[in-house]
């Protein structure tokens, strides 16, 4: 019931307050490219300034007035608030417009329903919806509020909107234990992932930063990429190699939104996870955008939500193609260590750039050298290979195997520690840096 959409857009009003209560308020034509992306065909625009919102219909009676002069105008189906509205709000300015009215909360849940693929999609979209439905059913059933009477209509002995209440609690415990199913598989993923000592790099960043081209151009993959608002909902995983570093795991994610709504964040936590649970985060920027400063806070909001806030970022500036004698470069620190790429996703410009900073930040841990093993060390080898340690293999005349491994610190201590009392074990010479 949720995601066959009508494919026309809806004549809309769209409404914007600028509340002093407010310390950053929303961008004015972000929420313009919201309505877009929902399909909405936005016919007027209307701006407004209060100290606080009015508890009954959030704007005053003027400008109420003044909304109600231009949906009949315009003859529109629907009026979009920038902002997000109580039930009783919601409920109030509709039956004082007589339209339906969507606060910003709605319209991006109808922009995400609308953009789920995936069977996971769909169910963290619902879930998502039934929510912001739940503080919502009474608008549906003001006329079934009691139980009716007279033979053949006499109810169970509950009202219509406890009987719906019932029955959308159940779909959202059906929901949240399928949800729970997805959460596990992916925990044992990543523990296998973990075992086999596989990086996991996240794109993580506003909506329309990029990502999606980025994880392209990086993984010769098949994203479905376009230029809106959360064109990528579901996660998608590629296995990528790293020159001297070797695999790793890229991993693309929904993007974020100014007071993305935490009912939002709930709902997708088993897709955010994977960003929580990544080995490096690639912060991708729109470094064209003039505010791009405050959205990497809003990420940076996001990212805290989900508890990834301290994990090892390494911002990617994108779409330098839209600004002028702006050539690809790193940016390091005092210690030489990569933190910021410039590049252009959508030319390729600075990719080679972006993959030798991710190979050295990966690679701050990874170690190599030379590891000759007996013929009983059979075991030991399998191992290596399995981990894609091995960059190269050799044999000598008395059957001794010689490798030439890359492989994480860790790994090696590990799979040489059983062999540490043994006068006849493996022998290992590290490559000098």
């Amino acid at each position: 019931m949720f995601f066959d959409r009508p494919e026309s857009g809806e004549l809309a009003v769209l409404v914007h307050l600028e509340l002093s209560s407010i310390d950053s308020p929303d961008d004015p034509r972000e929420f313009e490219e919201l309505a877009l992306s929902a399909g909405a065909d936005p016919v007027a625009f209307i701006f407004g300034q209060r100290a606080t919102p009015d508890p009954r219909t959030f704007v005053g009676r003027g400008k109420l007035e003044e909304i109600q002069r231009t949906v009949n105008e315009h003859g529109a189906q629907l009026v979009i608030f920038d902002h997000n509205l109580s039930p009783s709000q919601e409920r109030n300015v509709e039956r004082e417009l007589k339209c339906r009215v969507l606060d910003r909360t709605g319209l991006i849940l109808d922009i995400f329903a609308q953009r789920a693929r995936t069977h996971e999609g769909k169910l963290q979209v619902e879930l998502a919806q039934l929510r912001h439905m739940s503080t919502r059913l009474v608008r549906g059933w003001t006329h079934l509020e009691r139980q009716k009477g007279g033979i053949g209509l006499r109810g169970p002995g509950e009202t219509q909107l406890e009987t719906d209440r019932r029955l959308l609690r159940a779909r959202i415990d059906s929901i949240e234990k399928k949800l729970e199913k997805v959460r596990r598989q992916r925990a044992q993923g990543r523990r296998a992932r973990s075992r086999a000592e596989v990086a996991t790099v996240s794109l993580v960043g506003y909506t329309n930063a990029g990502k999606s081209t980025l994880f392209n151009r990086l993984s010769d993959a098949e994203v479905y990429v376009r230029d809106q608002l959360f064109a990528t909902l579901d996660p998608t995983m590629r296995r990528v190699e790293l020159p001297n570093v070797g695999a790793m795991i890229l991993a693309d994610t929904v993007g974020f939104v100014s007071h993305l709504p935490h009912r939002l964040v709930e709902a997708f936590r088993a897709t955010l996870e994977e960003a929580a649970s990544a080995t490096l985060l690639l912060h991708v920027v729109d470094a064209a955008a003039e505010d791009r400063l405050h959205l990497m806070e809003e990420v940076q909001a996001v990212l805290e939500e989900i508890d990834a806030a301290e994990l090892p970022q390494l911002v990617v500036y994108n779409k330098i193609d839209l600004l002028q004698d702006m050539a690809p470069r790193i940016d390091r620190d005092d210690q030489g260590v990569p933190r910021a790429v410039w590049l252009s996703a959508a030319s390729g410009a600075g990719c080679e750039l972006l993959v030798e900073a991710i190979a050295e930040r990966l690679g701050e841990q990874m170690v190599g050298g030379e590891l000759v093993l007996a013929p009983q060390h059979a075991r030991l080898r399998a191992q290596l290979f399995e981990i894609n340690a091995v960059q190269r293999e050799e044999y000598r005349e008395n059957g001794d195997c010689v490798l030439q491994l890359l492989l994480p610190r860790s790994d090696l201590q590990r799979l040489l520690a059983p062999y540490k009392e043994s006068a006849a074990g493996p022998q290992w010479s590290p490559v000098e840096s």
